[in-house]
């Protein structure tokens, strides 16, 4: 999954001339969560809706004139911007997308393709990241297995007890710590599996039955009404 598919493209820029205050009307009333900030084409810095409502609060907590004036009519955002922001380029992938904002803590990064702001990813795209590949935008069922060691054709034969108890297979996500693993074990892992079926639980009753203990089931959802 490269990240050029999954930013959100074409990315509201603005100059680090203008007015902070102008910058938080811009991100509140489009429900952004980041602004690059670009002068002559070139990123110079990035502002981020936290940072602006962090210090929205702090002027209204002052209840000073002078420092409202100031902040309305007079900041602007090169003042305030975070310089030289962390980037991540189009061509990379998701999972080196996801590794690189966890290892810096940040939850939004510009995405540059030939020294350009092509676009931004932010907790919204990780969001839907997940969502797509948890099947949360469509009806399926699912089950997690317990941590299960992953030697060679365990995840073919976990495949063969689901497909064989009448599940239609959408998606197997084995999920764990790789630093757990010393280099020359198989790692053991829990295994996500998500799937359609109209009988979910034939699907449990079968893999534990094969000897891979299921540590919690979903049914999938008939009604799209509130559950």
């Amino acid at each position: 999954m490269m990240v050029r598919n999954w930013m959100q493209a074409n990315p509201t820029v603005i100059p680090s001339g203008m007015l902070v205050s102008e910058a938080k009307r811009i991100i509140s009333e489009n429900n952004l969560h980041a602004l690059p900030v670009v002068d002559n084409g070139k990123l110079r810095g990035l502002i981020t809706r936290a940072n602006l409502l962090r210090m929205g609060s702090f002027v209204l907590r002052t209840q000073n004139a002078d420092e409202f004036n100031f902040f309305v009519t007079r900041l602007k955002v090169r003042d305030i911007m975070v310089r030289n922001p962390a980037t991540i380029h189009a061509n990379d992938t998701m999972e080196h997308c996801l590794l690189k904002g966890q290892e810096l803590g940040v939850a939004q990064l510009p995405v540059i393709d030939q020294d350009q702001v092509v676009g931004v990813i932010s907790a919204n795209e990780i969001f839907h990241l997940a969502a797509h590949c948890l099947g949360a935008l469509e009806r399926r069922s699912g089950v997690t297995l317990a941590p299960v060691r992953l030697g060679p054709g365990v995840l073919g034969r976990i495949v063969d007890v689901v497909e064989a108890a009448g599940a239609v297979l959408q998606a197997v996500y084995p999920i764990g710590r790789q630093d757990d693993q010393s280099e020359w074990d198989y790692p053991e892992k829990k295994v996500i599996l998500r799937f359609h079926a109209d009988a979910g639980q034939d699907v449990v009753a079968a893999l534990e039955a094969d000897g891979f203990p299921v540590i919690e089931s979903t049914e999938m959802q008939h009604t799209s009404g509130p559950h």
